[in-house]
Parts: C-alpha cells; sequence; structure tokens
C-alpha cells in the first residue's frame, strides 16, 4: 500500500481549543527507550501491534464500511459514512444525502483529493494499528510510561513520519498499550508541534475477528470521536 499520513488536522479544526498532553514529568519510574529501525519496523513491535490487532485476518476482507462520526460539546460536528472494496480500491462517500466515489490509486484526480484527504483521516483512526506495518515512519519504543489521560503504567511507542509526502508531513503520534497490545490511548502532534490532541481508544468490538475501537474521548470528555455502522466482510 502506498505511504500516506494522516491529516488529523481534518479532526483538530473542528475543536477551537487545543487539546495538550497530560505533564507527567513528576511521575516517579524509570524508563527504557529502545530505537526500533525501519528496516525492522515490520518484523518487529510494528508487526506484533498490528497482528493483535487482526491484520492477518483482515487481508481476508474484501469490504468495509462504517460511519465516522466527531462529537463536540454534545454537538455532532461532523458525520461522513464510508463503503470501501479492498480489492478494487474503489471508495464511496456519503454526508448527508450527497454521495461521492473515486478509485484510489497513486494518482488522485485533483477533484477528488479533498474526499482523499477525507478517507485517510478517518480510515486511519478506524485501522491505525496496520499503518505501523503499510507505511513508513520512526518508531521508537518506551516502557512503563504513564499514559497521559489515565495515569496508567503502559509501553508507549512513538511513530514519527517523515517530513516529506503525504498530505501532513512532519506529524507524530505517541501510542500507549499493555501487554496484549491493544492502544488504549494515544496523542497526536502536528508538525511544528504547534497542536496536540490526546484521546483514549476504548469500546472495542470485533468485526469478522477483528478488533476495532469504536470511541476515542477526550480526557475531559467533550471531544468524542467514534464509529457506527461498522461492516467488514
Amino acid at each position: 500500500m502506498k505511504k500516506t499520513f494522516l491529516p488529523l488536522l481534518l479532526a483538530l479544526s473542528i475543536i477551537s481549543c487545543k487539546n495538550s498532553e497530560s505533564d507527567n514529568s513528576d511521575a516517579e519510574m524509570t524508563s527504557e527507550t529502545t530505537e526500533v529501525a525501519s528496516s525492522e519496523q515490520k518484523d518487529g513491535i510494528g508487526n506484533t501491534i498490528a497482528m493483535a490487532n487482526g491484520l492477518d485476518k483482515f487481508k481476508d476482507a474484501t469490504e468495509v464500511e462504517f460511519t465516522f462520526n466527531v462529537k463536540v460539546n454534545d454537538t455532532v460536528r461532523s458525520s461522513r459514512h464510508w463503503k470501501w472494496n479492498t480489492k478494487t480500491s474503489e471508495i464511496s462517500l456519503t454526508e448527508g444525502d450527497i454521495t461521492q466515489s473515486y478509485t484510489k490509486t497513486d494518482s488522485i484526480p485533483e477533484d477528488k483529493v479533498s474526499i482523499d484527504q477525507k478517507f485517510i483521516n478517518d480510515s486511519y483512526w478506524l485501522l491505525f494499528p496496520y499503518q505501523l506495518v503499510w507505511s513508513d515512519a520512526k518508531l521508537t519504543e518506551e516502557k512503563e510510561v504513564a499514559a497521559p489521560i489515565s495515569g496508567d503504567t503502559l509501553t508507549k511507542l512513538e511513530v514519527a513520519y517523515n517530513t516529506d509526502g503525504g498530505y501532513t508531513p512532519g506529524d507524530t503520534y505517541d501510542i500507549y498499550y499493555g501487554d496484549d497490545h491493544m492502544i488504549e490511548e494515544w496523542v497526536y502532534k502536528a508538525a511544528g508541534g504547534d497542536r496536540q490532541m490526546a484521546t483514549t481508544w476504548e469500546d472495542y468490538e470485533e468485526f469478522m475477528g477483528i478488533p476495532i475501537a469504536k470511541m476515542h474521548k477526550s480526557e475531559d470528555g467533550n471531544f468524542q470521536l467514534y464509529f457506527t455502522d461498522i461492516v467488514i466482510k
């Protein structure tokens, strides 16, 4: 799959205030940091997390359908329904009563770029663990770190993308997971460090044996990004 980057700015633009990662500088714990070489990521921790999240089962999926929703202060700000044929790369987006379709290729027509940006954003939220194998990133693992929202002691994996290529180059994602390699929280950091947002990964449900986190919340709960109408077959 072509290297792509998650434009979480699409979600951030919905929120008027900047969310920041909790300050855990006073936490008394020892940590061990290990940088994972790019050449090792597909066979190392990246692959381990992706497989724990059903990558081997996803290879058999032919169709993925879901609705991406964003709610801020109890008001739904965005709702997009997607149908994705994983074999033909045909994708359709329905917003309100308007449906648009395109085929995802290495060259996206100019009039379809905005749809493709939305699809990358929404599908990354849905299936981010697979991007640890599908896309190129520098991975740095740190043991026994306090998670930004819960404060639980988890393993942190920094996922840093190059500063060229994709829609939002230079973005970084800190994911926090336990011994089962399921993401519990993450922090998105925009290139340049001027924007960041921490949310949970929760309400997991399996579809065709593939675990999906259906809910993502900010620490105060005022921001909720969640999935409905999920079908994988």
